[in-house]
């Protein structure tokens, strides 16, 4: 099953890559038409949105994978093991909540989304906004999977901290002193 897991997030990834790149070619292409043949391509306008639109999409959900959204730790650090798995419990259901809204949203504009044409590129927005399904779905078996980890005991201590360190902080707050205890400071 992590084989599978692992083999959907690196093809998210590549698609993440693949949309970035497109929108680059795409937009620097209209610029160089429009700069050097005063004239453009429609077509590369709209797709490149779309690009942007999935690649927020897709990374939102690399980021939930590696813990890489913004969150503020500080109040579940100082908090005892109880406190900490109160906040995890509440997070977690709240997450859950938020992808169900944004399921039964995608779910109800669907039959809009499937009639509605792009003007330019003459594609169903469903190909578009239809990512609502994939992004509320995976989002939301994470939340189950941490919530149900939660509730069996076999979440860590470690693993209820929701922030992943930025690479090379830890030497940088080092050098500085920053958040040490007292007796390690140089």
């Amino acid at each position: 099953m992590d084989k599978i897991i692992n083999g959907f997030f690196k093809l998210l990834e590549f698609l993440v890559v693949a949309c970035l790149v497109a929108m680059v070619v795409m937009v620097f292409g209209n610029v160089i038409m429009r700069y050097a043949f005063n004239s453009g391509i429609q077509v590369s306008e709209e797709m490149s949105r779309y690009c942007f639109i999935w690649l927020t999409y897709l990374g939102a959900m690399v980021a939930m994978r590696e813990g890489g959204h913004l969150g503020v730790d500080s109040l579940v650090k100082a908090l005892p093991l109880a406190g900490k798995k109160v906040c995890v419990l509440l997070s977690e259901c709240l997450m859950l909540f938020c992808n169900v809204l944004f399921l039964v949203g995608t779910y109800k504009m669907h039959e809009l989304q499937v009639t509605n044409i792009s003007p330019v590129v003459g594609i169903s927005m469903i190909w578009i906004y239809g990512i609502g399904y994939v992004v509320s779905t995976v989002m939301g078996a994470f939340n189950l999977h941490k919530l149900y980890l939660l509730l069996t005991g076999q979440l860590r201590e470690d693993q209820m901290l929701q922030i992943v360190e930025a690479e090379g902080l830890k030497e940088a707050e080092a050098q500085l002193g920053i958040n040490q205890p007292h007796n390690q400071k140089a």
